[in-house]
């Protein structure tokens, strides 16, 4: 039996519901298809770590948003890229249908 690999996302979406008191371990347990131990072991994790999401030093957050900046202006020119790519790609396509010819470079030494 293979182990299951889980987000730390997921884990903390668990976690906060556990927290939250509606449902019950076990109950969430079944319904996740998560051992109770695991959500335990999870829970205890957690409330080890909680104070970490508060010790962040100002290098850290300045180093997580320049991150996040240089993440978004990836996304916008990989988006750039394609759109680029598609209007090349039609362009191409008119020129053939035009019926023109394309026009070699002269190797200029």
């Amino acid at each position: 039996m293979e182990k299951k690999e889980y987000t730390a996302e997921y884990k903390a979406r668990i976690v906060m519901e556990i927290l939250e008191g509606v449902d019950t371990i076990a109950e969430i347990a079944t319904r996740e298809g998560v051992s109770s131990r695991t959500l335990s072991y999870w829970q205890q994790e957690f409330r080890e770590n909680a104070a970490r999401a508060f010790s962040m030093s100002k290098d850290e957050r300045e180093a997580r948003k320049a991150q996040q900046e240089a993440e978004g202006r990836e996304k916008r020119l990989a988006e750039k890229v394609g759109q680029l790519t598609v209007e090349n790609d039609w362009l191409k396509k008119k020129y053939t249908e035009i019926g023109l010819k394309r026009e070699k470079k002269n190797d200029r030494r």
